[in-house]
């Protein structure tokens, strides 16, 4: 199994996790479980393999991946109940995944020779679009456009360190290892300390 394809693995496990523990607080059935795990772990990455051209699709051309996330739905179902904050869990697991897939899809995107500007998109897209579909179904305010929140900041920081790292010199698993170190880092300290971007705030017409 090359690096890579473990990456996507490992995303696809931690954003379906996640992705069931949202359709928990949501309350839904055991299909609705799968449905926003699968919708979570492969959203991503499959825009990434739209935008990319890439035939097929990575969960098409292995179904391991679709089976791995609706196994771990199944496994959410039965044991969410156990969670004390199911809120702080999905938090934190979204973290982690975030970081991985931002990796998956930088990866992937220098693997296919794509200039350095829609690497950085590529990899913010991989780690961010599964998240944001899911808490749209589920209906919940998306991560990604929470007042402040660092989180579409983060994958950017951390695709642009692995586009950095590459332009240095450094191999290519070294460098996505940054690139998930930088994401999960600010991630973190978003959840932990507060760390925020500049809201605006409009202020009233002069007279």
């Amino acid at each position: 199994m090359t690096f890579l394809a473990l990456l996507d693995y490992a995303s696809v496990l931690v954003f379906s996790l996640s992705g069931a523990l949202v359709a928990s607080r949501a309350q839904l059935d055991i299909v609705g479980f799968a449905f926003v795990a699968c919708l979570t772990a492969l959203g991503g990455g499959t825009l990434r393999d739209l935008l990319l051209d890439r035939n097929p699709v990575f969960w098409i051309a292995n179904s391991n991946y679709i089976l791995l996330a609706a196994l771990a739905s199944v496994a959410v179902f039965f044991t969410a109940h156990l969670l004390e904050s199911r809120l702080r869990w999905v938090v934190w697991l979204d973290s982690f995944a975030l970081a991985i897939a931002v990796s998956a899809g930088t990866g992937t995107a220098v693997a296919l020779d794509s200039p350095p500007v829609i690497t950085v998109l590529m990899g913010m897209a991989t780690g961010t679009m599964g998240g944001l579909m899911r808490d749209v179904v589920c209906n919940e305010v998306p991560l990604v456009l929470k007042q402040g929140e660092l989180y579409i900041s983060c994958a950017m920081a951390g695709a642009m360190t692995a586009v950095l790292g590459i332009w240095l010199g450094l191999e290519l698993g070294l460098s996505l290892i940054a690139c998930a170190g930088v994401c999960w880092s600010l991630r973190a300290g978003s959840i932990l300390f507060g760390w925020h971007l500049p809201v605006y705030k409009s202020r009233p017409p002069r007279s």
